[in-house]
């Protein structure tokens, strides 16, 4: 019957292990006997539960369906486990998720959405360690060397401001397929490599930029903060773009609702100079020659990140998205 059943919904069972079978077995030899076969039958209660804790031993996340009173142990030792609204009281107090509809097309869907949710949220992580790690090392260098700020706490402020607000709309970016094909794993160590590695990139287009704005534009106080903070506000910002998505960027869209928000932050801060509120936040307006720097500069820089970016990955399993 489970042979036919896998047969009618195109699951190729292999070889069937049955539970008399699996009663001789060692924990040991389940564990590894549970990693290559699709099908068991004719299992007792307490072999489920053995097949379940034989697939946690080896790291897997393991989820369970049952609806009966004999299911409720394997429903409570699965990392995840399902019912149904017909199940037993004792059942459905043991399960995590309880199917109130016909179908399992559902989980289907929240298995892609939440990998979808991961692959977001690991996008603003990678963005947010690397760009405020970068700024911390541009600002303590500034502090050294200039007679003034950098940049005025009120600037600051409005820089984090608009930042955040051009990372609203990640939630609703599109993630590349292959990510979506298997299940993703936390690892630190891929958001610490991003910091250490594009945080410094970012510093070194900043003190590239003090140096034209000193040198070149002879810029006092208030034009010094005018230019740093555009260019900073656009590196930091149009870097999602190289960040969001392990392929090339160029091949991988970004959502509609990121591109906009990312874009008018963008322009946002580039006219912000121009408008009415540049004399209260202590801005100036910048020469067009500075616009001509800031373009081939913050070009550079994505090309830079773009390509630490692939020296990262290539030496990871881990994918971005």
């Amino acid at each position: 019957m489970a042979a036919h059943v896998c047969s009618q919904v195109g699951l190729e069972s292999g070889k069937i292990v049955l539970g008399d079978e699996l009663e001789r077995m060692t924990d040991a030899a389940l564990a590894h006997v549970a990693e290559v076969t699709t099908v068991f039958a004719r299992v007792s209660p307490a072999q489920k539960n053995r097949i379940i804790m034989a697939l946690k031993h080896r790291n897997h996340v393991v989820g369970f369906m049952g609806d009966g009173i004999n299911d409720a142990p394997s429903l409570h030792a699965a990392d995840v486990g399902i019912s149904v609204a017909s199940a037993v009281d004792v059942a459905r107090e043991a399960a995590d998720i309880i199917l109130v509809e016909p179908g399992l097309d559902v989980l289907a869907s929240g298995i892609v959405e939440g990998r979808k949710a991961f692959g977001n949220v690991m996008k603003y992580l990678l963005m947010g360690t690397s760009s405020n790690f970068g700024n911390m090392f541009s600002m303590a260098g500034a502090s050294l060397i200039l007679p003034f700020l950098p940049m005025l706490p009120t600037q600051i402020l409005l820089n984090n401001f608009m930042y955040d607000l051009s990372q609203l709309t990640i939630p609703t970016d599109n993630v590349d397929d292959e990510y979506l094909r298997k299940p993703q794993h936390w690892d630190i160590s891929l958001i610490r490599n991003f910091m250490v590695f594009i945080g410094p990139i970012s510093s070194i287009f900043d003190f590239l930029t003090f140096y034209v704005l000193l040198h070149f534009f002879h810029a006092g106080q208030v034009l010094f903060h005018t230019g740093w903070f555009v260019e900073s506000l656009a590196t930091q910002t149009l870097v999602l773009f190289v960040i969001r998505t392990s392929q090339n960027p160029l091949r991988s869209r970004p959502s509609g609702p990121l591109m906009a928000t990312v874009l008018i932050i963008v322009a946002a801060g580039t006219l912000l100079p121009f408008s009415p509120l540049a004399g209260p936040l202590g801005f100036a307006p910048l020469p067009g020659s500075y616009f001509v720097y800031l373009t081939a500069a913050t070009f550079v820089y994505l090309v830079l990140v773009e390509l630490g970016k692939r020296l990262l990955l290539s030496r990871t399993p881990r994918r971005i998205n």
